[in-house]
Parts: C-alpha cells; structure tokens; sequence
C-alpha cells in the first residue's frame, strides 16, 4: 500500500513567512550605520576588552569551583542524619538564596563599614593575623565571594538532587560488598548521580559568565566594565554593546559544547 504524506500548506507558508521576516531583520541589521560594524570590528579584539574578557573567564572558573566545592560539602551535609549540621546547611542555602546576588556584591565591598579590622586570634591569648578590611575585602574577593558563595547555595541543591537519583540499593550493595562511606560516594553514588547533576550544573555555569558583568557595579574591570569604561570615553555605546555580547555568544557556545560532550559521556549507560 502506498502511504500518501498529508499535505501541510499552511505548515509551509509559515515557513517561508518567519525565513522572510528573519531575512528582513537581518539586511536591517547589517546595513543600519547605526550600529557601528566597523567600530565593532576595531573594538573586537581590542586589548582592553581581551583582558577583560580573560577576567571575566578567569571570574567564572574560580566563583564556580568555590560553589562547586562548598556547594558538595553542603548536599552532604544537608543529607546527614546530624541534624545540627542538615539544620545549618539549610540556613546557609535558605539565607544565600533569597538575597539577590547584585545585593551581596554590594554588602561585601562595604564591608569594612562594619568591621575595620580583620582579626583572628587565640581566645584570651595572642594575636595571629590581623589587617585593615579595606585591603583584604579588594573588588576581587568581594566579586568572589558574593559569586562563590551564592553559587554554592544552588549548587548543593542541584547536587543533592543527584544523589537522590541514586537508587538506595547501590548503596546497599556497595555496604554488603564492604565498602566504607566515603568509597561508596566516591566510585559508587557520586558517578552515577553526575548524569542528573551535569545538565543543571552546566546551565549554573553558563549563568555564571554571564553573571559575572554584575561586578560592574563594584568597579571590577571585567568584560562589561572594560566595555563601558571605553564607550565612557568614546560614546559609542551600542558598538561597544555589541563586542561585549559578541564575546558572551562566543563563550557560552563553547561551554554548551562541552556540556553537550560531558552529558553524553556521562549518559553512555543509559
């Protein structure tokens, strides 16, 4: 029997429609001088803005490895069965959660306004460290610990999902077999929860470069702020726009093609 393909007209001429429209905006884009391509074209490789792009990478990698690591310690501690620390761990992911981020950026610049000195010391003994706030609270551990820190916070949540996944007679098995706790995480329910954890993660990641431009307003020179210090000075605002989100496109492609690449290699057992 021959099977006859039903026919879709209206399928098609919506096609040719949204091609006719996005061919439209794209002349309009490409031919309006008012977007500056040739100022854009000067600007790209710029090295200004590549030295703040290598600070915005450079935001990205250290702000996610402090989430990574203190966001796992907190899923571990959230699923424990001491209460004391489950009962902290919520706080500190309850807290770092429902302050927005541009908040916490802003509260650790200042902090010195509330503590001028930095002291740590032996209880009714001896001095061991101390220093001004101001030189120890720099834009840079500000921007780290205001991203960092509340990078953790939804990172422990994403983690302890994952483990979740985990079906509870892996462990089982694996404590019938004679493994301890820490070699059960390790080769047992870690490795099978990463196929649940990567995906989000790898979204935390991408929201994380471009996360990063809200240190603008703590005058930390990332991409954006090198952006806006340079059209600050040429007022050439939107193609300096463009650059900065040229280079954002071309980041975040890249991290969704590993993060394409780390799900299929964590998923080959499905």
């Amino acid at each position: 029997m021959q099977v006859i393909p039903l026919r879709r007209p209206w399928t098609w001429a919506a096609s040719v429609l949204v091609v006719l429209i996005a061919a439209g905006v794209a002349w309009s884009v490409a031919t309006n001088p008012a977007f500056g391509w040739p100022v854009v074209a000067e600007y790209l490789f710029h090295e200004q803005i590549l030295a703040g792009l290598i600070r915005t990478l450079e935001l990205t990698v250290t702000a996610m490895l402090l989430g990574l690591v203190l966001g796992t310690a907190l899923a571990i501690m959230r699923l424990s069965d001491n209460k004391l620390l489950s009962t902290l761990s919520w706080l500190y992911i309850w807290f770092f959660r429902s302050v927005p981020v541009l908040v916490q950026l802003i509260f650790w610049y200042n902090f010195g306004a509330l503590y001028a000195h930095i002291t740590l010391a032996i209880p009714w003994g001896p001095v061991l460290y101390s220093a001004s706030t101001n030189s120890v609270i720099t834009p840079l551990t500000a921007a780290l610990a205001g991203l960092g820190l509340a990078q953790a916070a939804y990172t422990a949540e994403v983690i302890r999902a994952g483990i979740l996944s985990v079906p509870s007679g892996q462990t089982r098995a694996a404590k019938a077999l004679g493994m301890g706790p820490a070699t059960i995480f390790i080769r047992i329910v870690f490795p099978q929860a990463m196929r649940v954890i990567i995906p989000p993660v790898g979204n935390e990641v991408i929201s994380m470069v471009k996360g990063t431009s809200l240190v603008s307003v703590i005058a930390m020179a990332d991409l954006l702020y090198t952006a806006q210090l340079i059209y600050a000075r040429t007022y050439e605002t939107i193609p300096l726009l463009i650059v900065a989100s040229l280079w954002y496109l071309a980041v975040v492609s890249i991290l969704s093609i590993a993060q394409h690449a780390l799900e299929r290699h964590y998923g080959r057992g499905a």
